[in-house]
């Protein structure tokens, strides 16, 4: 587990709203998950994206962000 100072760090990082598709939202999420203790924190970071924005738009976005690498 991780100290209270440190998931609240990660949970910032979140709530300053990068813009949306360049993946770092994505990788605050993923921080969090990590910190409080998930197994899998990409794939609870996925979950919340595809519930947020659809299966269509997340997609599209996961997509984009494999062609930028």
């Amino acid at each position: 587990m991780s100290t209270l100072a440190e998931r609240i760090r990660a949970r910032r990082k979140y709530q300053q709203k990068k813009p949306v598709g360049e993946g770092s939202r994505f990788k605050a999420i993923e921080e969090s998950a990590r910190l409080g203790g998930a197994t899998n924190p990409a794939a609870v970071a996925a979950s919340i994206g595809r519930k947020k924005y659809g299966k269509k738009r997340f997609q599209a976005m996961a997509a984009a962000g494999r062609k930028k690498k």
